[in-house]
């Protein structure tokens, strides 16, 4: 943008308004009038149901285990493994997801030991291989974050995850290898 001078304004308000007449007339016959450059503005009636076509789909997926987010939960104190932080909302439910290390959708199982306690912008950056853990549960995160110093920041100051209070518990090995080979964006 740049500042115009009151002429130059004063000049556009004119020839925008120069014609005299309203912009919307109320009375009368609204058609097309070639010297007025209007168009014929027809209402069509507001039909407030439509029949709409509809199709079966006949869908497969896997079924998940109900226990899995209770389990996870339970098993990581209600606390987001990379970032630390436990909120509660106001119904006493966490604010904290079970995200599956290696998905129900390429054969991951609903055990513990294949889950993590994430928050959901952690999940999210965790389905999408932008983060990692390594064995030892360091997180490693891409080369591809954009704001690699803001999810620095974001994660644990320790840069590692919290581990399961059992240890039983802890991510398996061989499902964090999975994420890492299959998912996670080196």
């Amino acid at each position: 943008m740049r500042p115009i001078s009151d002429q130059d304004f004063n000049r556009i308000i004119e020839r925008g308004l120069s014609d005299g007449t309203g912009l919307l007339p109320r009375t009368g016959d609204v058609s097309i009038d070639e010297t007025s450059n209007r168009v014929l503005d027809n209402r069509t009636p507001f039909i407030y149901e439509v029949e709409r076509s509809r199709i079966d789909i006949v869908t497969s997926r896997a079924i998940r285990d109900r226990a899995f987010r209770r389990n996870v939960l339970d098993a990581y104190d209600s606390r987001c493994a990379f970032s630390g932080l436990k909120l509660i909302n106001g119904g006493g439910r966490a604010e904290v997801e079970a995200a599956h290390i290696r998905p129900v959708e390429h054969g991951g199982p609903d055990a513990i030991a294949n889950g993590l306690a994430l928050s959901g912008t952690a999940h999210w950056m965790f389905d999408r291989g932008l983060i990692s853990l390594n064995d030892d549960l360091t997180i490693t995160i891409s080369r591809h974050v954009n704001d690699l110093e803001g999810v620095r920041s974001f994660l644990q100051a320790s840069q590692r995850a919290t581990a399961p209070r059992v240890a039983a518990h802890r991510p398996h090995p061989n499902f964090l290898k999975w994420h890492r080979d299959n998912i996670y964006k080196h």
